[in-house]
């Protein structure tokens, strides 16, 4: 059993943060930022709340966060009453929020300088993967801080791995949503394509899936795509909030991204129909608008 910390409670790090106390029987505490959530979780999961992320991490051995983006995480760990305040020596801050690798480097640096690890630690597999506790984590930092930290994040995981440097993780995760955009866009184009020639959509992905054309997006979403329900999985706005991290990173390093670059602006468009709180397989609406 290990001293634990989780600082942010939303839709990913609330059913996180009960993997780690009952399927992983670690010792955990829990910050967020609207406390009675907090006291929501530890009601129903045995554990310990804080009034801030420095309470949350005094004295603790592994301290993780899930939050919004670049400046929240800076928030809960380089801010006022943040994590690092009280991190101890040779703890390991494992951050599964979507963010940057420039903040993630950046945090590593901080941790370091406070005799502590930082692991950049990104996720994919949405609420589902989340409160199934059946996550793919990718990691980003030293290999020593790596192989403490992995049978602690195995308790919410199905597959983690170390990518690299700090950063790396970050890096993996903008590569998972660049394929994830274009996989979708072409989904809700073959649906759209189908509906508009007549076909029984079940029968043809039923054929299609089994052969080159299939994906996770395919066997998981085709269905409710042709039912034109989208409130399945990770939000509109969430995914755009990631592609601007991708597009951002790619101005930076020179890859050329064109196809998504256009599925971001498919998104917008998602979103101008009052969609941004839809799945991401809402795609298909902006073609049948």
């Amino acid at each position: 059993m290990a001293k634990v910390a989780f600082i942010g409670l939303g839709v990913m790090g609330y059913p996180m943060a009960g993997h780690l106390k009952v399927r992983g029987g670690h010792d955990v505490t829990v910050y967020n930022r609207t406390a009675a959530k907090a006291e929501q979780w530890a009601t129903a999961f045995g554990g310990r709340t804080a009034a801030t992320p420095a309470e949350a991490a005094k004295d603790q051995e592994f301290v993780f966060s899930c939050v919004g983006n670049d400046d929240d995480l800076r928030s809960v760990t380089t801010g006022e009453n943040g994590a690092f305040e009280t991190i101890g020596q040779g703890a390991i801050f494992i951050d599964n929020t979507t963010a940057s690798a420039e903040v993630a480097r950046e945090l590593y640096s901080a941790a370091r300088a406070k005799g502590a690890h930082f692991i950049d630690a990104p996720v994919s597999g949405g609420q589902a993967g989340a409160e199934n506790g059946v996550l793919t984590v990718m990691c980003g930092g030293d290999s020593e801080a790596f192989d403490r930290a992995r049978p602690i994040i195995d308790s919410y995981a199905r597959m983690v791995g170390l990518m690299g440097p700090a950063g790396a993780g970050q890096l993996t995760k903008m590569i998972n949503q660049i394929c994830i955009a274009g996989l979708v866009q072409g989904l809700a184009e073959g649906i759209h394509f189908g509906k508009r020639s007549g076909l029984d959509i079940e029968k043809v992905i039923d054929v299609i899936s089994k052969g080159a054309a299939g994906s996770w997006q395919m066997e998981n979403r085709y269905k409710t795509m042709n039912a034109g329900k989208y409130d399945f999985g990770f939000a509109v706005d969430w995914m755009r909030k990631d592609l601007d991290i991708v597009l951002a990173e790619a101005r930076r390093n020179g890859a050329k991204l064109p196809v998504t670059a256009l599925v971001d602006q498919f998104y917008a468009d998602v979103q101008a129909l009052g969609g941004n709180r839809w799945d991401t397989s809402s795609l298909l609406a902006r073609l049948e608008k």
